[in-house]
């Protein structure tokens, strides 16, 4: 009787050690060493898996994907960059600039999401805002209107502050909206690029450092991270069959098969299910003084939903279109536009066309149009 007992207390005590494990890892995802992790598809901000995705950490230098936004946003790519004393010296990962050296805006942001140029940052910024601080609160400001409400941002490179910190969630929000700009996404899917070197011999060899892009198929970003303060970070993401998956982790032991596991998983979890195909006719308005007293609206492109879950009665449609447009009308007139959303927050808006011209009314068609509809009038009340 006492060994069954002590084997039923050692199962016991078992069990409560392995189960927060347990309690974390999602059906086909193996156990994370990243202390905070998301992830996320991108379009609808959809969470697949989350694990303390709002506690507060340091995000080292995966804040350069804030810095790209809002360089992208308030800079000009074809600026000329001058490198001051300050941003040469600024310590940690570097582009290796010199003082006074000049370099096109575009060129920079390369060399601060390929390579990390912490000396870069601190050049754009100045360039742009005419300080770090400066450009440090257009970064917060712009994150609170992305939603990343819990981040706050006092320099461009991630260096350890302690007011300097965001979440998995908000890197996953800040990252999802970059991903809307062509330019962000070109930058941070980039794996090799030559930039100019002035006053060297050869150029500037640029090799991503994110080796998500060569280890996930469709890898396609964003920033790796590293401080003594913060661990291990990796936001990192992954295309395939036009779905875009963000997986984020802060502090991780193993951040490479940490992320890989949790974007393989997200791919798993989305159905791309098709909506409305092309040509499909999705409302008739009528036509003031035409030939023809109606034209049907029809979808000028195919348009699909990402589904999880069997979520797919979480998007709506909204059909945004008058009532009545006047003749002529042109065939492929944009009269209109259905609006996709998804859990009452737009995903997509696609504009609707007239399906057949409509011509308009001669002055003896409506001459002739006036005097039925007199008759038909006196028909009905006089008759």
């Amino acid at each position: 009787m006492l060994h069954k007992i002590c084997r039923f207390v050692t199962l016991c005590l078992s069990i409560n050690l392995i189960s927060p494990a347990f309690a974390q890892a999602a059906p086909g995802l193996p156990d994370l060493t990243a202390k905070t992790a998301i992830v996320i598809e991108a379009s609808t901000g959809k969470v697949l898996y989350e694990k303390q995705a709002d506690e507060r950490r340091y995000p080292a230098s995966t804040t350069k994907i804030m810095t790209l936004i809002t360089a992208l946003e308030h800079g000009n790519i074809e600026d000329v960059v001058t490198t001051s004393a300050t941003a040469a010296s600024t310590e940690g990962s570097s582009l290796w600039l010199a003082p006074g050296e000049k370099l096109k805006m575009l060129d920079m942001l390369y060399g601060i999401m390929l390579i990390s140029g912490n000396d870069a940052t601190v050049a754009v910024a100045e360039h742009i805002s005419g300080s770090v601080g400066n450009f440090a609160k257009l970064m917060t400001e712009k994150a609170h209107a992305i939603g990343a409400v819990n981040s706050n941002f006092v320099n461009t490179s991630g260096l350890p502050d302690p007011n300097h910190y965001s979440t998995a969630r908000d890197l996953a929000r800040i990252t999802a909206y970059g991903y809307k700009n062509p330019l962000f996404s070109q930058i941070v899917g980039t794996r090799h690029k030559v930039i100019p070197w002035p006053g060297k011999d050869h150029d500037r060899d640029l090799y991503n450092e994110n080796r998500i892009l060569t280890l996930v198929d469709g890898g396609n970003g964003v920033k790796t991270g590293y401080t003594e303060a913060a661990g291990r970070c990796l936001v990192s993401g992954a295309k395939r069959d036009n779905v875009q998956i963000i997986a984020v982790v802060l502090d991780s032991d193993h951040m490479w098969d940490d992320s890989i596991a949790l974007l393989e998983y997200g791919l798993k979890q989305i159905k791309t299910v098709p909506m409305f195909n092309k040509g499909d006719v999705l409302k008739t308005v009528q036509v003031a003084n035409g030939k023809s007293q109606g034209v049907q609206l029809l979808i000028n492109e195919d348009v699909s939903i990402p589904v999880s879950d069997n979520d797919r009665e979480e998007f709506k449609t909204i059909i945004d279109a008058p009532a009545k447009v006047e003749a002529p009308v042109a065939p492929g007139q944009k009269i209109g536009k259905v609006r996709i959303l998804y859990k009452d927050k737009e995903y997509a808006s696609v504009d609707l066309v007239s399906a057949n011209p409509v011509e308009k009314k001669s002055l003896f068609g409506f001459l002739w149009g006036s005097v039925w509809s007199f008759f038909t009038f006196v028909i009905r009340n006089f008759a």
